[in-house]
């Protein structure tokens, strides 16, 4: 009888990792899948109550930069793979707390690349490290080009610095090692399940509750925008059928600038809340610029489209149509969320079992 795989997904309760664990425990009953989550402040076990009783999921509490944890806890499972998602990814928190990024994106990392190489080092035949990443290494762009799998990297706020570091990381460990490893770099997702600090959910609530909007300069900043669901699509292939020692960009070919963005958000919430149309627009307050404010992303997704035949599912003002009914059909979601009720979900549901 053929043996179960058993792949470890880290930060799969935060928002990408959650809809990346519920698609892998869905399509591939064979794997069993733990999720490993520190569970801090983004992290929210109530994203996957559809899929926690599954008997291929398991989660598991702890902190990928304790490395005495890590390297017990593969040990204990012979994991066949890795989906590497855990990361702070706030911006505005790298830019108060920079260090905290650094012991999680750089640390974390390495504690995961060090306990695969001791466990792997005998054995890589059908193993895979896979490292999720953010397009915000390569830097900002001007008016034209796009990032492409050539870009250098040229990151500007300390979260992206860790990102960048963590990536170098993970090819030295391929390259110095021969640990089997692909690294992707993705735009900017959006969909349910978003933690509300972020743009799209975080304005969905204010636009609901007539706060005020804030946003940095002239709301210039260009940013693709990626279905969450489109990315997990993008992460399965890549984990299945990537090379080794490659990188793969992952865009949604949706290119706005944050007001563009920020008026059409308040246009589709004026006409589902029953509103005059251009009232929500009135919430805009302009405030001062982010420090390190990154013009322009944009992701060139041409390597992944020809090599995996990967293309987005939808264009952004229908995937945001879909967003914006997600979060006012599940307010008791973002009730939970805001009100820091979510974070007792752990004790109540699974210190018991």
């Amino acid at each position: 009888m053929k043996q179960m795989k058993t792949i470890l997904i880290t930060g799969g309760a935060g928002f990408i990792g959650s809809h990346v664990v519920r698609l892998f425990v869905n399509k591939y009953p064979e794997y069993k899948i733990v999720n490993l989550d520190k569970l801090t402040y983004a992290g929210n076990l109530a994203n996957l109550t559809d899929i926690e009783d599954k008997p291929n999921y398991e989660f598991v509490k702890g902190d990928i930069v304790d490395a005495e944890f890590i390297l017990k806890l593969f040990v204990e499972r012979q994991f066949d793979g890795v989906i590497h998602l855990a990361a702070e990814s706030h911006v505005d928190r790298s830019i108060t707390n920079p260090t905290e990024f650094v012991f999680t994106n750089v640390i974390g990392t390495v504690n995961l690349l060090n306990a695969v190489r001791q466990i792997w080092k005998d054995n890589t035949e059908g193993k895979r490290f896979y490292h999720i990443s953010t397009d915000e290494v390569y830097g900002s762009l001007g008016n034209q080009g796009m990032f492409t799998e050539e870009t250098g990297y040229d990151p500007h706020s300390p979260y992206s610095a860790s990102k960048a570091s963590s990536d170098h990381f993970v090819r030295a460990y391929h390259d110095t090692f021969g640990i089997p490893a692909v690294v992707s770099n993705c735009s900017n997702n959006y969909g349910s399940f978003q933690f509300p600090e972020k743009l799209i959910p975080l304005f969905i609530n204010n636009i609901k509750f007539n706060k005020a909007l804030p946003v940095y300069g002239k709301g210039e900043n260009v940013r693709d925008w990626l279905w969450v669901e489109d990315h997990a699509r993008a992460i399965d292939l890549i984990y299945h059928e990537g090379k080794n020692g490659d990188t793969y960009n992952i865009g949604g070919h949706n290119e706005w600038t944050n007001i563009d963005l920020i008026k059409v958000m308040c246009r589709i919430m004026d006409r589902k809340l029953g509103r005059e149309a251009g009232e929500s627009e009135k919430l805009i307050t302009y405030v001062k610029d982010r420090a390190g404010h990154d013009l322009r992303y944009a992701i060139d997704s041409t390597k992944l489209q020809k090599e995996l035949n990967w293309v987005p599912s939808l264009q952004f003002e229908e995937g945001l149509e879909k967003t914006i009914d997600w979060y006012l059909t599940n307010t008791e979601w973002m009730e939970n969320v805001t009100s820091g009720d979510y974070q007792s979900y752990y004790e109540k549901q699974y210190q018991n079992r």
